[in-house]
């Protein structure tokens, strides 16, 4: 069986044609999609090859600080994408360093857990493995913990005069949110939720396809699939919880008083 197919950039550039004509529709029916649709495309294009050379070099040298230090950096553009995700945000470091914080104490621990008992690595640390794990457990804690977020403050802004009124009757801070709170947690549950339910039935997710594709047995695909998503599952849900309670606790304070002047919002209101 062959190892792997080798894709050429010719390859590359005809998958590339259904992208154009996505933004050829766009410019038919006036969606005003097509820049967005090319500067996306552009920018992956360019980070993954920069990713690639870098990791690349990062394998070859197979040094723990050069590892740490692209983990690092992962966990910094992860943190911005937290923070530009959400329409109301906290002011101020809060703002970044909460979602960022969350995500990164979640996605470190779970990843460590699993190079140290599961995969079990020689070194453990091997960046072969650590990052490519960390990467897809970061990068699906992110969007649970920023969908989280922005349904935690948009609600709470909203539901402002309720939330008070529930503080006037006497309510701790924790019992006036936890409508709210129960809805962003709930919001950033359900991509997770609605990965694993369909998994295996309605799609077969990258990594299994990359190995399946590699000449891995179907099998064995299985199990590192199993593992990754229970991973996956388990570092969202840790995030999305950390991210959510926290963020109640600086929107609230020691008096049980709303504390919304600590939001603000792209127009700064």
């Amino acid at each position: 069986m062959t190892a792997y197919i080798q894709l050429s950039y010719v390859d590359l550039a005809f998958a590339s044609v259904f992208l154009i004509l996505n933004a050829v529709f766009s410019l038919v029916l006036k969606l005003g999609l097509e820049r967005q649709l090319l500067i996306a495309s552009l920018r992956m294009v360019v980070q993954l090859l920069m990713v690639g050379l870098v990791l690349k070099t990062v394998f070859a040298l197979a040094s723990p600080w050069l590892t740490l230090l692209v983990a690092a950096v992962m966990i910094g553009f992860a943190g911005r994408e937290i923070w530009a995700r959400q329409e109301r945000r906290l002011d101020g470091m809060w703002g970044y360093s909460l979602g960022a914080t969350s995500m990164m104490l979640a996605g470190t621990f779970v990843t460590l857990f699993a190079l140290t008992t599961q995969i079990n690595p020689t070194p453990w640390w091997s960046p072969q493995f650590a990052l490519p794990l960390f990467g897809m457990v970061l990068g699906n804690t992110m969007t649970g913990v920023s969908l989280g977020l922005d349904t935690l403050h948009t609600t709470m802004f909203r539901e402002r005069i309720a939330i008070e009124a529930q503080l006037l009757l006497g309510r701790t801070r924790w019992q006036a949110v936890s409508p709210v709170s129960r809805r962003a947690l709930r919001s950033g549950f359900t991509p997770i939720i609605n990965a694993m339910a369909a998994t295996g039935v309605v799609s077969l997710p990258g990594m299994m396809t990359g190995q399946i594709l590699s000449g891995v047995d179907p099998q064995e695909a299985v199990k590192y699939q199993l593992l990754i998503m229970f991973l996956i599952g388990g570092a969202t849900g840790l995030g999305v919880l950390g991210a959510v309670f926290s963020s109640i606790w600086r929107l609230t304070d020691h008096r049980h008083r709303l504390r919304l002047d600590r939001l603000r919002s792209d127009s700064g209101l």
